[in-house]
Formats: C-alpha cells, sequence, structure tokens
C-alpha cells in the first residue's frame, strides 16, 4: 500500500469580520483564525472547501503540495 499524503491548504485571514454575521464569524474560528494575516495549514477536505467558500471574501487560500 502506498498511503499518500493528503494536499494542505495555507489559508491566511485578510479581512475583519466585524460586522459581519455571526456564523461567518464562527466560521472563521472553525477554521482556527482570529486576527488579521493569521495563517493556518489544513487538510484539504470537502469540509475544509466548504468552511473556506462559506468566507472566501476574508481569507487568501494557497494549495501546497
Amino acid at each position: 500500500m502506498n498511503a499518500s499524503k493528503p494536499n494542505s491548504l495555507r489559508v491566511t485571514q485578510i479581512k475583519s469580520p466585524i460586522g459581519r454575521p455571526a456564523d461567518q464569524r464562527a466560521t472563521l474560528v472553525g477554521l482556527g483564525l482570529n486576527k488579521l494575516r493569521r495563517s493556518k495549514t489544513l487538510e484539504d477536505t470537502p469540509s475544509v472547501r466548504g468552511m473556506i467558500k462559506k468566507v472566501a471574501h476574508l481569507v487568501q487560500v494557497e494549495e501546497l503540495k
């Protein structure tokens, strides 16, 4: 068996959640982001992609190999 490492995503918060709906703020917290220019490296899964899509206007995403 060849267990390949799953791809990762680097998610960086680039805008403030001030004035945004509570669910968008909660999504940022779920991604591990809470301050501007903070980054997290996350596993590329459908649930993470869905969370990123919800707050795409607040974050920047880079794909890591």
